[in-house]
């Protein structure tokens, strides 16, 4: 995590970098009138990239390093099981049509199409979450 929270921080860096210019660039050229929505896209992404960068810092100080974070870690040594990856799925494709539905209902501004699409999409994360859960609440069949 290492490298992570270095790489976002040095992209907020600049990004703050790039707002101040920006900012003081568009006030230069206007006659003292800031253009706010790039300012604020701006001030915007580096927020974000902060935000990011925090994290992995906060997560890398938590936990042991990766051996991609040692300066003396081997390929080898990140060898081994990785997670469970399902090897095969519907519900991302459900997931992403009522995230469809959900789009469509915005385009062309039909609220009730926007609601269940919304309802859909929830549906669908919800699916796509407990679709291998096998905990202590599951109800076993005799």
């Amino acid at each position: 995590m290492k490298t992570e929270w270095r790489i976002f921080l040095t992209i907020a860096g600049f990004l703050l970098f790039a707002t101040i210019l920006y900012g003081a660039w568009t006030a230069g050229d206007s006659g003292g009138h800031i253009e706010w929505v790039g300012t604020t896209a701006l001030l915007l992404s580096f927020l974000l990239c902060t935000m990011c960068g925090g994290f992995f810092w906060f997560v890398s100080r938590r936990i042991d390093l990766r051996p991609e974070d040692r300066p003396d870690g081997e390929i080898a040594d990140g060898a081994g099981e990785i997670g469970f990856f399902s090897p095969g799925s519907y519900w991302p494709f459900g997931l992403a049509l009522a995230a469809a539905i959900a789009g469509l209902g915005l385009v062309f501004w039909q609220l009730w199409l926007v609601g269940l699409g919304l309802v859909a999409v929830v549906f669908g994360a919800c699916g796509l979450l407990f679709e291998y859960y096998t905990g202590t609440r599951r109800t076993a069949e005799h």
